[in-house]
C-alpha cells in the first residue's frame, strides 16, 4: 500500500507544476494592474511605478516566475492587496471555514445520494425511479446562486427557521481554536450554545453546496447499482433465496460504488471552487469570499495562493479515494 500511495503521490507533482505554470501566466494576461491595486485609487503615478519596481512588476514575466516560485518554495505568498497582510495567514485562518462547509457538504451528499442511487436502480423504470431521476437532473441544472437566494427568503426571511448568512450569531464569542471547525471545537470545550449556532449557520449554506453533488453521486450510484444486478453471482444469489435486501446492501453495493466514489474525489475540489459564489452569498468568511475580494481588487497573489492551494487539496483528496479504491478491490492497487 505505501508503494502505491508513493505512485500517486509522483504522478502530482508534474500536475501541481504545470498548474502552478498555467495560472501565473493566465493572471497576467488579464488587463488589471495590481501595482495600482496596491497603491490605492489616490496613488499618483509616480506612486504606482514605484511599487511597480518594488515588487518587481516591471521585470520580465520570467523573472517575475522564477522569484514566485522561490517564495512559493518558502511557503511565502506575499502580501495581499485586499487585507494588508500575509496570504498565508489569511489562508490559514479563512481555509478551516471553508473545509467545514465543503466536507459537511459532502457528507450530506454521499450519505443521501447512495441511498437515493440504489432506491432508483432497485426500482427501475418505475415511479421511484422516474421521480429520482427528474430531481437528480435539476439538481445538476440548477444554479447555485438563484437556489440560495430561495433559500435564504424562505427559510431564514419567511419562516426564521436558520440564519441569515454568517457562521456565528453576533455577540456570540467563537470557541477556541483547535482544529478550526466550529462544530468540533465547540464539542472538545463543551459550548454547546456555539455548536447549535454553528449548525444553524452551516445547514442552509451546505446544503445549497451540495444540490451538484447529491446529484451526480445519486445518477453515478444508480448506474453502478444496476450495471451489478446485472451480474451472475446476482442471479445465483437469488436463486439461492438470499434474502434481497441483505443482497443489495451487503454484495451488490460494495460492488457498485467504484465509480461513485470516484466522483466523491472529483467533486470534493469542485466544492472549493463552487464555494466561492455559495460563501458569497451567505457572507461565509472562507477562502471562496476572500477570492472573490481578491478578484474585484485584482489581487494576484492571493488568486495564484488559492489556485495553488485548491490543486493541492484535490490531488490529496484524488490520493485518498485512489487508496479506497485500492482496499475495495486489491487488483487496483496491482494495476496502480
Amino acid at each position: 500500500m505505501l508503494a502505491f500511495i508513493v505512485r500517486r503521490l509522483l504522478l502530482v507533482i508534474p500536475s501541481l507544476a504545470g498548474l502552478l505554470v498555467l495560472t501565473f501566466f493566465l493572471i497576467r494576461v488579464v488587463p488589471a494592474d495590481p501595482a495600482a491595486a496596491l497603491a490605492g485609487e489616490n496613488a499618483t503615478p509616480a506612486q504606482i511605478a514605484e511599487i511597480r519596481r518594488q515588487y518587481g512588476l516591471d521585470q520580465p514575466l520570467y523573472k517575475q516566475f522564477g522569484v514566485y516560485l522561490t517564495q512559493v518554495a518558502r511557503l511565502d505568498f506575499g502580501e495581499s492587496a485586499y487585507s494588508r497582510r500575509p496570504v498565508a495567514v489569511d489562508i490559514k485562518q479563512r481555509l478551516p471555514a471553508t473545509l467545514e462547509l465543503t466536507i459537511a457538504a459532502l457528507l450530506f451528499a454521499t450519505v443521501v445520494g447512495i441511498p437515493l442511487g440504489t432506491l432508483a436502480a432497485v426500482y427501475h423504470n418505475r415511479w421511484p425511479d422516474t421521480l429520482l431521476r427528474i430531481l437528480s437532473v435539476g439538481g445538476v441544472a440548477i444554479a447555485a446562486f438563484w437556489f440560495a437566494i430561495e433559500l435564504q427568503l424562505l427559510f431564514a426571511m419567511d419562516l426564521g427557521w436558520f440564519p441569515l448568512r454568517g457562521r456565528l450569531s453576533p455577540g456570540l464569542a467563537a470557541p477556541p481554536v483547535i482544529t478550526g471547525f466550529f462544530l468540533i471545537d465547540s464539542l472538545l470545550t463543551g459550548r454547546l450554545d456555539v455548536f447549535t449556532d454553528a449548525l444553524r449557520h452551516l445547514i442552509l449554506p451546505a446544503f445549497t453546496l451540495s444540490l451538484g453533488g447529491l446529484a451526480t453521486i445519486t445518477r453515478f450510484t444508480r448506474a453502478g447499482v444496476l450495471e451489478t444486478l446485472q451480474k451472475d453471482f446476482v442471479t445465483y444469489e437469488r436463486a439461492q433465496g438470499f434474502p434481497p435486501r441483505a443482497l443489495i446492501w451487503k454484495f451488490v453495493l460494495r460492488n457498485s460504488v467504484v465509480a461513485a466514489i470516484t466522483q466523491i474525489g472529483l467533486l470534493f475540489g469542485g466544492l472549493i471552487a463552487g464555494a466561492v459564489v455559495v460563501e458569497t452569498i451567505f457572507d461565509w468568511p472562507g477562502i471562496g469570499f476572500y477570492t472573490v475580494q481578491a478578484i474585484l481588487t485584482a489581487d494576484t497573489k492571493v488568486m495564484l495562493a488559492v489556485t495553488l492551494l485548491i490543486g493541492v487539496v484535490y490531488a490529496i483528496v484524488n490520493i485518498l479515494v485512489d487508496v479506497v479504491h485500492g482496499l475495495i478491490d486489491p487488483r487496483m492497487r496491482e494495476q496502480g
